[in-house]
């Protein structure tokens, strides 16, 4: 992983989502990773990069079988509180991931790909271990947020200081290039400032709006598609036993006859 967070980033991150100020532009990501991803009840979901479960509690909620994974002790610390026992929660690299193959129905990549080494094998972990669906959240490069949050990292230390923003192009590139040419479909939110939410709010909701590549979080989900090797495999017979069929072939012709 390219970075694990320490306490104070964990504990800052999840204050986040406690805040009142944020809850418009976590409603509007949970909105769209919700319709994109039309998850089933009793599906199986594994959240690779839990952090401090947020979005398990989220999933949880739609009534799936969830599990998450985070390089983060305590990022888990405080999910494991939060989840208690209604999700498996462990230790896990991202690149690495400690199940087995086609594990789960969904594997969810949210805010993860900005923070490893190599965002291809991630993805490439997540479609080994999801047996349908591979979501992606990411921070969007060619957002104004997005451009805000690198020029502050210029001046000020934050963990965007080590992020890797993508474009929508981008991410459907990084994708396709690990799995190929697989069904893939994406939206964007947050395409204007949260502090115009109260006239921007209902904008933000339409399809047409949300097509816009310029919102500050992407949403992409992949549909997995199973691929096959074919290989010939060669018939021998031995020559002995060839003639010999042969030879039978022609005396049942002549008693036939």
């Amino acid at each position: 992983m390219k970075h694990i967070f320490d306490f104070t980033a964990a504990r800052e991150y999840d204050r986040w989502f406690d805040d009142p100020r944020n809850r418009f532009v976590y409603d509007l990501e949970k909105e769209i990773i919700l319709k994109l991803l039309s998850p089933r009840p009793r599906e199986r979901l594994l959240d690779i990069g839990c952090g401090t479960g947020n979005h398990l509690r989220i999933f949880d909620d739609m009534g799936l079988d969830v599990t998450g994974i985070d390089s983060s002790p305590y990022m888990l610390d405080i999910a494991r509180k939060k989840m208690g026992q209604r999700a498996e929660i462990r230790r896990g690299n991202a690149e690495e991931i400690p199940f087995e193959d086609n594990s789960f129905d969904i594997a969810t990549l949210i805010n993860v790909l900005e923070f490893t080494d190599d965002p291809a094998r991630v993805i490439a972990e997540a479609s080994r271990v999801a047996r349908e669906r591979v979501f992606i959240g990411a921070l969007n490069s060619f957002a104004l947020k997005g451009i805000e949050r690198r020029v502050k990292g210029i001046f000020k230390e934050n963990i965007y200081n080590r992020a890797r923003f993508f474009s929508v192009w981008g991410l459907h590139r990084e994708a396709r290039s690990v799995l190929g040419k697989v069904p893939v479909a994406w939206r964007t939110v947050h395409s204007f400032p949260a502090a115009l939410r109260r006239y921007t709010g209902r904008l933000e909701r339409w399809g047409l709006v949300q097509r816009f590549p310029f919102g500050s979080f992407i949403g992409m989900i992949i549909t997995l598609v199973p691929t096959y090797q074919t290989r010939n495999i060669e018939l021998r017979v031995g020559y002995a036993k060839k003639r010999r069929n042969m030879a039978a072939g022609t005396i049942r012709d002549r008693i036939e006859g």
